[in-house]
Protein backbone atom coordinates (compact mmCIF):
# COMPACT_ATOMS: atom_id res chain seq x y z
CA UNK A 1 0.00 0.00 0.00
CA UNK A 2 1.03 3.64 -0.33
CA UNK A 3 2.04 5.87 2.57
CA UNK A 4 -0.92 7.76 3.97
CA UNK A 5 -2.17 10.18 6.59
CA UNK A 6 -5.70 9.62 7.82
CA UNK A 7 -7.66 12.60 9.10
CA UNK A 8 -11.36 12.92 9.76
CA UNK A 9 -12.47 15.67 12.17
CA UNK A 10 -16.23 15.06 11.92
CA UNK A 11 -17.90 14.18 15.21
CA UNK A 12 -20.32 11.33 14.51
CA UNK A 13 -23.33 11.32 16.86
CA UNK A 14 -25.16 8.08 16.13
CA UNK A 15 -28.34 6.47 17.41
CA UNK A 16 -31.94 6.88 18.43
CA UNK A 17 -32.80 10.19 20.07
CA UNK A 18 -29.45 11.81 19.30
CA UNK A 19 -31.12 14.95 17.96
CA UNK A 20 -31.13 15.98 21.62
CA UNK A 21 -27.44 16.81 21.12
CA UNK A 22 -28.18 19.45 18.46
CA UNK A 23 -28.39 22.49 20.78
CA UNK A 24 -25.10 21.65 22.51
CA UNK A 25 -23.33 21.30 19.18
CA UNK A 26 -24.74 24.36 17.40
CA UNK A 27 -24.33 26.84 20.25
CA UNK A 28 -20.54 26.59 19.99
CA UNK A 29 -20.60 28.43 16.66
CA UNK A 30 -23.00 31.35 16.99
CA UNK A 31 -26.65 32.43 16.90
CA UNK A 32 -27.40 32.99 13.21
CA UNK A 33 -28.15 29.62 11.64
CA UNK A 34 -29.04 28.80 8.04
CA UNK A 35 -31.02 25.56 7.82
CA UNK A 36 -30.70 23.94 4.39
CA UNK A 37 -33.09 21.23 3.22
CA UNK A 38 -34.71 19.72 0.15
CA UNK A 39 -38.19 19.25 -1.18
CA UNK A 40 -40.16 19.29 2.05
CA UNK A 41 -40.26 15.66 3.23
CA UNK A 42 -38.76 16.75 6.55
CA UNK A 43 -41.88 18.83 7.16
CA UNK A 44 -44.19 15.91 6.42
CA UNK A 45 -42.36 13.46 8.69
CA UNK A 46 -41.88 15.84 11.60
CA UNK A 47 -38.08 16.16 11.48
CA UNK A 48 -38.31 19.87 10.56
CA UNK A 49 -40.41 20.70 13.61
CA UNK A 50 -38.09 18.72 15.89
CA UNK A 51 -35.00 20.46 14.53
CA UNK A 52 -36.58 23.90 14.89
CA UNK A 53 -37.61 23.12 18.45
CA UNK A 54 -34.05 22.19 19.32
CA UNK A 55 -32.66 25.36 17.75
CA UNK A 56 -35.23 27.39 19.70
CA UNK A 57 -33.76 26.01 22.93
CA UNK A 58 -30.62 28.08 22.30
CA UNK A 59 -32.54 31.08 20.92
CA UNK A 60 -30.98 30.63 17.50
CA UNK A 61 -31.93 33.13 14.81
CA UNK A 62 -32.95 30.77 12.02
CA UNK A 63 -32.92 31.40 8.28
CA UNK A 64 -33.94 28.80 5.72
CA UNK A 65 -32.94 27.62 2.27
CA UNK A 66 -35.43 25.06 1.00
CA UNK A 67 -35.70 23.22 -2.29
CA UNK A 68 -32.24 21.73 -2.72
CA UNK A 69 -32.42 19.46 -5.79
CA UNK A 70 -31.55 15.72 -5.84
CA UNK A 71 -28.61 16.74 -8.05
CA UNK A 72 -27.84 20.03 -6.25
CA UNK A 73 -27.36 22.96 -8.60
CA UNK A 74 -24.91 25.80 -8.55
CA UNK A 75 -27.82 28.24 -8.80
CA UNK A 76 -29.10 26.98 -5.43
CA UNK A 77 -25.60 27.22 -3.97
CA UNK A 78 -25.44 30.87 -5.05
CA UNK A 79 -28.77 31.58 -3.34
CA UNK A 80 -27.40 30.14 -0.13
CA UNK A 81 -24.18 32.11 -0.38
CA UNK A 82 -26.19 35.30 -0.82
CA UNK A 83 -28.24 34.57 2.32
CA UNK A 84 -25.09 33.87 4.34
CA UNK A 85 -23.45 37.13 3.34
CA UNK A 86 -26.59 39.24 3.68
CA UNK A 87 -27.66 37.87 7.05
CA UNK A 88 -24.28 37.31 8.67
CA UNK A 89 -24.76 33.58 9.08
CA UNK A 90 -22.56 31.95 11.73
CA UNK A 91 -23.41 28.31 11.13
CA UNK A 92 -25.13 26.14 8.52
CA UNK A 93 -27.21 23.06 9.29
CA UNK A 94 -27.96 20.58 6.52
CA UNK A 95 -31.09 18.57 7.26
CA UNK A 96 -31.45 15.91 4.60
CA UNK A 97 -29.45 13.47 2.50
CA UNK A 98 -26.28 13.73 0.50
CA UNK A 99 -27.58 16.30 -1.96
CA UNK A 100 -28.50 18.71 0.81
CA UNK A 101 -25.17 18.17 2.54
CA UNK A 102 -23.21 18.61 -0.70
CA UNK A 103 -25.03 21.87 -1.38
CA UNK A 104 -24.35 23.05 2.17
CA UNK A 105 -20.63 22.37 1.79
CA UNK A 106 -20.52 24.56 -1.31
CA UNK A 107 -22.50 27.32 0.40
CA UNK A 108 -20.17 27.19 3.41
CA UNK A 109 -17.14 27.75 1.20
CA UNK A 110 -18.81 30.35 -1.02
CA UNK A 111 -19.85 32.39 1.99
CA UNK A 112 -16.19 33.00 2.89
CA UNK A 113 -14.93 34.17 -0.50
CA UNK A 114 -15.76 36.55 -3.33
CA UNK A 115 -14.90 33.86 -5.88
CA UNK A 116 -17.86 32.32 -7.71
CA UNK A 117 -18.36 28.80 -6.39
CA UNK A 118 -18.51 27.24 -9.85
CA UNK A 119 -14.91 28.30 -10.41
CA UNK A 120 -13.99 26.51 -7.18
CA UNK A 121 -16.01 23.41 -8.07
CA UNK A 122 -14.30 23.22 -11.46
CA UNK A 123 -10.89 23.86 -9.86
CA UNK A 124 -10.26 27.08 -11.76
CA UNK A 125 -9.84 28.81 -8.41
CA UNK A 126 -9.11 27.83 -4.83
CA UNK A 127 -10.56 28.76 -1.46
CA UNK A 128 -9.05 28.28 1.96
CA UNK A 129 -11.90 28.64 4.41
CA UNK A 130 -15.56 27.83 5.04
CA UNK A 131 -18.29 28.62 7.49
CA UNK A 132 -18.75 25.84 10.06
CA UNK A 133 -21.64 23.48 9.36
CA UNK A 134 -23.26 20.33 10.70
CA UNK A 135 -25.71 17.76 9.42
CA UNK A 136 -28.82 15.91 10.47
CA UNK A 137 -28.89 12.95 8.11
CA UNK A 138 -32.25 11.74 6.75
CA UNK A 139 -31.13 9.44 3.90
CA UNK A 140 -28.45 6.75 3.96
CA UNK A 141 -26.50 6.79 0.71
CA UNK A 142 -23.66 9.15 -0.06
CA UNK A 143 -21.47 9.28 3.04
CA UNK A 144 -21.27 13.06 2.66
CA UNK A 145 -22.06 13.35 6.36
CA UNK A 146 -18.52 12.25 7.25
CA UNK A 147 -16.29 13.32 4.38
CA UNK A 148 -15.10 16.49 2.68
CA UNK A 149 -16.44 15.75 -0.80
CA UNK A 150 -19.31 17.37 -2.65
CA UNK A 151 -20.90 17.05 -6.09
CA UNK A 152 -22.53 20.06 -7.74
CA UNK A 153 -24.38 20.37 -11.07
CA UNK A 154 -24.45 23.32 -13.45
CA UNK A 155 -27.67 22.86 -15.37
CA UNK A 156 -26.89 25.73 -17.74
CA UNK A 157 -23.77 23.96 -19.05
CA UNK A 158 -24.91 20.38 -18.33
CA UNK A 159 -21.89 19.70 -16.15
CA UNK A 160 -21.66 17.83 -12.87
CA UNK A 161 -18.41 17.74 -10.88
CA UNK A 162 -17.10 16.39 -7.64
CA UNK A 163 -14.86 18.61 -5.53
CA UNK A 164 -13.66 18.96 -1.93
CA UNK A 165 -11.49 21.16 0.25
CA UNK A 166 -10.37 19.16 3.26
CA UNK A 167 -10.31 20.12 6.06
CA UNK A 168 -12.69 23.02 5.40
CA UNK A 169 -15.52 20.94 3.99
CA UNK A 170 -15.81 18.32 6.70
CA UNK A 171 -18.94 18.74 8.84
CA UNK A 172 -18.22 19.75 12.41
CA UNK A 173 -20.70 17.12 13.52
CA UNK A 174 -23.25 14.79 11.99
CA UNK A 175 -26.29 13.48 13.82
CA UNK A 176 -27.36 10.08 12.53
CA UNK A 177 -30.61 8.78 13.99
CA UNK A 178 -31.86 5.77 12.01
CA UNK A 179 -35.45 6.69 12.86
CA UNK A 180 -34.99 9.73 10.61
CA UNK A 181 -34.71 7.35 7.64
CA UNK A 182 -37.76 5.22 8.46
CA UNK A 183 -40.04 7.20 6.13
CA UNK A 184 -37.67 7.07 3.14
CA UNK A 185 -39.65 5.44 0.30
CA UNK A 186 -38.62 2.17 -1.26
CA UNK A 187 -37.16 3.60 -4.47
CA UNK A 188 -34.95 6.07 -2.62
CA UNK A 189 -33.86 3.32 -0.24
CA UNK A 190 -32.83 1.21 -3.24
CA UNK A 191 -30.85 4.07 -4.77
CA UNK A 192 -29.08 4.63 -1.45
CA UNK A 193 -28.12 0.97 -1.19
CA UNK A 194 -26.67 1.01 -4.71
CA UNK A 195 -24.82 4.25 -4.03
CA UNK A 196 -23.07 3.01 -0.89
CA UNK A 197 -22.17 -0.29 -2.53
CA UNK A 198 -20.76 1.63 -5.49
CA UNK A 199 -18.58 3.70 -3.16
CA UNK A 200 -17.12 0.51 -1.73
CA UNK A 201 -16.54 -0.89 -5.22
CA UNK A 202 -14.84 2.31 -6.35
CA UNK A 203 -12.38 1.82 -3.49
CA UNK A 204 -11.97 -1.88 -4.23
CA UNK A 205 -10.67 -1.37 -7.76
CA UNK A 206 -7.23 0.15 -7.29
CA UNK A 207 -3.63 -0.50 -8.33
CA UNK A 208 -1.95 -0.63 -4.91
CA UNK A 209 -0.42 -3.84 -3.55
CA UNK A 210 -0.65 -5.48 -0.14
CA UNK A 211 -4.07 -4.23 0.94
CA UNK A 212 -5.57 -7.28 2.70
CA UNK A 213 -7.03 -5.26 5.57
CA UNK A 214 -8.67 -2.72 3.28
CA UNK A 215 -9.96 -5.48 0.99
CA UNK A 216 -11.63 -7.27 3.88
CA UNK A 217 -13.14 -4.02 5.14
CA UNK A 218 -14.69 -3.47 1.72
CA UNK A 219 -15.89 -7.04 1.36
CA UNK A 220 -17.47 -7.10 4.81
CA UNK A 221 -19.49 -3.96 4.12
CA UNK A 222 -20.65 -5.29 0.76
CA UNK A 223 -21.72 -8.57 2.34
CA UNK A 224 -23.46 -6.80 5.22
CA UNK A 225 -25.41 -4.50 2.89
CA UNK A 226 -26.36 -7.41 0.60
CA UNK A 227 -27.57 -9.41 3.60
CA UNK A 228 -29.53 -6.51 5.07
CA UNK A 229 -31.00 -4.83 1.99
CA UNK A 230 -33.62 -7.44 0.97
CA UNK A 231 -34.91 -7.60 4.55
CA UNK A 232 -35.12 -3.82 4.80
CA UNK A 233 -37.01 -3.48 1.54
CA UNK A 234 -39.65 -5.81 2.98
CA UNK A 235 -39.76 -3.93 6.30
CA UNK A 236 -38.91 -0.29 5.63
CA UNK A 237 -39.52 0.95 9.17
CA UNK A 238 -37.38 -1.68 10.89
CA UNK A 239 -35.02 0.22 13.18
CA UNK A 240 -32.21 -2.33 13.36
CA UNK A 241 -32.10 -2.76 9.59
CA UNK A 242 -32.11 1.01 9.03
CA UNK A 243 -29.35 1.28 11.64
CA UNK A 244 -27.14 -1.22 9.82
CA UNK A 245 -27.64 0.42 6.44
CA UNK A 246 -27.04 3.90 7.87
CA UNK A 247 -23.69 3.00 9.40
CA UNK A 248 -22.69 1.09 6.26
CA UNK A 249 -23.31 4.15 4.11
CA UNK A 250 -21.17 6.33 6.35
CA UNK A 251 -18.27 3.88 6.53
CA UNK A 252 -18.37 3.36 2.77
CA UNK A 253 -17.10 6.89 2.12
CA UNK A 254 -15.40 8.37 5.18
CA UNK A 255 -11.94 7.39 3.83
CA UNK A 256 -11.41 4.50 6.23
CA UNK A 257 -11.71 1.89 3.48
CA UNK A 258 -9.15 3.48 1.17
CA UNK A 259 -6.27 4.10 3.57
CA UNK A 260 -3.12 3.66 1.52
CA UNK A 261 -4.52 3.98 -1.98
CA UNK A 262 -6.93 5.83 -4.23
CA UNK A 263 -9.75 3.92 -5.87
CA UNK A 264 -10.90 4.17 -9.46
CA UNK A 265 -13.96 6.49 -9.55
CA UNK A 266 -14.46 6.19 -13.31
CA UNK A 267 -18.02 4.93 -12.90
CA UNK A 268 -18.94 7.98 -10.84
CA UNK A 269 -17.47 10.15 -13.57
CA UNK A 270 -19.62 8.32 -16.12
CA UNK A 271 -22.75 8.68 -14.01
CA UNK A 272 -22.13 12.36 -13.39
CA UNK A 273 -22.11 12.84 -17.16
CA UNK A 274 -25.41 10.99 -17.54
CA UNK A 275 -27.23 12.87 -14.79
CA UNK A 276 -25.75 16.20 -15.88
CA UNK A 277 -27.56 15.72 -19.19
CA UNK A 278 -30.66 13.84 -18.02
CA UNK A 279 -30.98 14.62 -14.28
CA UNK A 280 -31.59 10.98 -13.30
CA UNK A 281 -31.17 9.59 -9.75
CA UNK A 282 -27.50 9.06 -9.00
CA UNK A 283 -27.98 5.57 -7.54
CA UNK A 284 -30.05 4.52 -10.54
CA UNK A 285 -27.32 5.61 -12.92
CA UNK A 286 -24.66 3.77 -10.96
CA UNK A 287 -26.69 0.55 -10.98
CA UNK A 288 -26.84 0.71 -14.76
CA UNK A 289 -23.22 1.66 -15.40
CA UNK A 290 -21.07 -0.16 -12.86
CA UNK A 291 -21.37 -3.73 -14.20
CA UNK A 292 -20.78 -2.43 -17.72
CA UNK A 293 -17.67 -0.55 -16.60
CA UNK A 294 -16.46 -3.77 -14.97
CA UNK A 295 -16.88 -5.76 -18.16
CA UNK A 296 -15.23 -3.03 -20.21
CA UNK A 297 -12.05 -2.84 -18.13
CA UNK A 298 -11.68 -6.56 -17.34
CA UNK A 299 -8.33 -7.75 -18.71
CA UNK A 300 -5.83 -10.54 -18.06
CA UNK A 301 -3.63 -8.11 -16.11
CA UNK A 302 -6.36 -7.19 -13.61
CA UNK A 303 -8.51 -10.30 -13.60
CA UNK A 304 -7.24 -11.25 -10.13
CA UNK A 305 -9.09 -8.42 -8.41
CA UNK A 306 -12.35 -9.32 -10.15
CA UNK A 307 -11.83 -12.98 -9.30
CA UNK A 308 -11.25 -12.15 -5.63
CA UNK A 309 -14.46 -10.11 -5.49
CA UNK A 310 -16.39 -12.90 -7.21
CA UNK A 311 -15.16 -15.54 -4.78
CA UNK A 312 -15.36 -13.61 -1.54
CA UNK A 313 -18.53 -11.57 -2.04
CA UNK A 314 -20.58 -13.39 -4.66
CA UNK A 315 -19.50 -16.91 -3.60
CA UNK A 316 -18.53 -17.95 -7.13
CA UNK A 317 -16.96 -21.38 -7.37
CA UNK A 318 -13.71 -21.60 -9.32
CA UNK A 319 -13.94 -25.28 -10.12
CA UNK A 320 -13.52 -25.99 -13.83
CA UNK A 321 -13.52 -22.29 -14.74
CA UNK A 322 -10.94 -19.86 -16.05
CA UNK A 323 -10.15 -16.77 -14.04
CA UNK A 324 -12.03 -14.69 -16.60
CA UNK A 325 -15.11 -16.89 -16.32
CA UNK A 326 -15.05 -16.55 -12.54
CA UNK A 327 -14.68 -12.77 -12.87
CA UNK A 328 -17.56 -12.48 -15.31
CA UNK A 329 -19.76 -14.61 -13.07
CA UNK A 330 -19.01 -12.22 -10.21
CA UNK A 331 -19.98 -9.24 -12.35
CA UNK A 332 -23.24 -10.97 -13.24
CA UNK A 333 -23.72 -11.63 -9.52
CA UNK A 334 -23.61 -7.91 -8.86
CA UNK A 335 -26.06 -7.22 -11.66
CA UNK A 336 -28.38 -9.97 -10.42
CA UNK A 337 -28.35 -8.61 -6.87
CA UNK A 338 -29.16 -5.08 -7.93
CA UNK A 339 -31.90 -6.39 -10.23
CA UNK A 340 -33.30 -8.43 -7.35
CA UNK A 341 -33.81 -5.34 -5.19
CA UNK A 342 -35.44 -3.38 -8.00
CA UNK A 343 -32.59 -1.21 -9.30
CA UNK A 344 -32.62 -0.24 -12.99
CA UNK A 345 -30.31 -2.04 -15.42
CA UNK A 346 -30.54 -0.09 -18.69
CA UNK A 347 -30.42 3.57 -19.64
CA UNK A 348 -33.64 2.87 -21.49
CA UNK A 349 -35.28 2.59 -18.06
CA UNK A 350 -34.92 6.39 -17.97
CA UNK A 351 -35.86 6.86 -21.64
CA UNK A 352 -32.23 7.54 -22.56
CA UNK A 353 -31.30 6.34 -26.03
CA UNK A 354 -28.33 6.32 -28.40
CA UNK A 355 -28.95 9.92 -29.40
CA UNK A 356 -27.40 11.09 -26.10
CA UNK A 357 -24.32 8.88 -26.12
CA UNK A 358 -21.83 11.26 -27.73
CA UNK A 359 -22.94 14.25 -25.67
CA UNK A 360 -22.69 12.27 -22.43
CA UNK A 361 -19.27 10.97 -23.47
CA UNK A 362 -18.09 14.53 -24.07
CA UNK A 363 -19.13 15.40 -20.53
CA UNK A 364 -16.92 12.63 -19.08
CA UNK A 365 -13.77 14.39 -20.29
CA UNK A 366 -14.65 18.02 -19.59
CA UNK A 367 -12.30 18.16 -16.61
CA UNK A 368 -9.52 16.05 -18.12
CA UNK A 369 -9.00 13.99 -21.32
CA UNK A 370 -8.49 10.75 -19.38
CA UNK A 371 -9.99 9.46 -16.15
CA UNK A 372 -9.97 6.44 -13.83
CA UNK A 373 -7.07 5.02 -11.81
CA UNK A 374 -7.69 1.26 -12.07
CA UNK A 375 -7.69 1.53 -15.84
CA UNK A 376 -7.36 4.84 -17.65
CA UNK A 377 -10.34 5.65 -19.89
CA UNK A 378 -10.91 8.11 -22.71
CA UNK A 379 -13.94 9.60 -24.42
CA UNK A 380 -14.06 6.61 -26.75
CA UNK A 381 -14.23 4.26 -23.76
CA UNK A 382 -17.12 6.35 -22.43
CA UNK A 383 -18.96 5.91 -25.72
CA UNK A 384 -18.51 2.15 -25.62
CA UNK A 385 -19.67 1.84 -22.00
CA UNK A 386 -22.72 4.03 -22.64
CA UNK A 387 -23.63 1.98 -25.70
CA UNK A 388 -23.35 -1.23 -23.69
CA UNK A 389 -25.66 0.35 -21.09
CA UNK A 390 -28.48 1.31 -23.46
Amino acid sequence: MDNFTYYNPTKLIFGKGQLAELPNQVKQYGKNVLVVYGGGSIKRNGIYDNVMAKLAEIDAVVFELAGVEPNPRISTVRKGVEICKREGIDFLLAVGGGSTIDCTKAIAVGAKTDIDMWDIVTKKAEANDALPFGTVLTLSATGSEMNSGSVITNWETNEKHGWGLAPYTYPKFSILDPTHTASVPKDQTIYGIVDMMSHVLEHYFHQATNTPVQDRFCESILLTVMETAPKLLEDLENYELRETIMLSGTLALNNMLNMGFRGDWATHNLEHAVSAVHDIPHGGGLAILFPNWMKHVLEDENVGRFKQLAQRVFRVSTEGKTDREVALEGIEGLRAFWNSIGAPSRLADYQIDAESVELMAEKTVVARPEYGTFKTLTEQDSIEIFKASL
